[in-house]
């Protein structure tokens, strides 16, 4: 999508703090962190939220979980939280599905 923030940083017009990259996914530390650690890793292909994903799609979101695991044992991360917002009143606030992984304090429960 053309407007969409995360596919302009996915095809470089935007720059980010890159984290890690292939060929179906980007991983990049957060603009505005709410935790000491805390990047995003979301699909190249744009994907507006979880509510997205079909079984034509779901192998990406397989593969980003696996991503995450391997950043967070490479960053030594053995408590960390990951969160989808879906929709404008959970907080999603840019429509293209991605994961945040908070680390580094306590995480309260419940979030809100």
């Amino acid at each position: 999508m053309s407007d969409c923030l995360f596919c302009k940083i996915v095809n470089g017009e935007i720059p980010s703090k890159k984290l890690y990259e292939d060929d179906q996914c980007l991983a990049f530390y957060d603009i505005d962190p709410q935790a000491p650690v805390h990047f995003l890793v979301i699909p190249k292909e744009h994907l507006a939220s979880v509510s997205s994903v079909n079984e034509k799609n779901d192998a990406v979101v397989g593969h980003i979980f696996s991503v995450i695991a391997k950043l967070t044992n490479k960053l030594q991360l053995g408590s960390y939280r990951v969160v989808s917002n879906i929709g404008g009143q959970a907080g999603q606030s840019v429509f293209h599905l991605h994961f945040h992984v908070l680390a580094g304090r306590d995480m309260t429960w419940p979030p809100g």
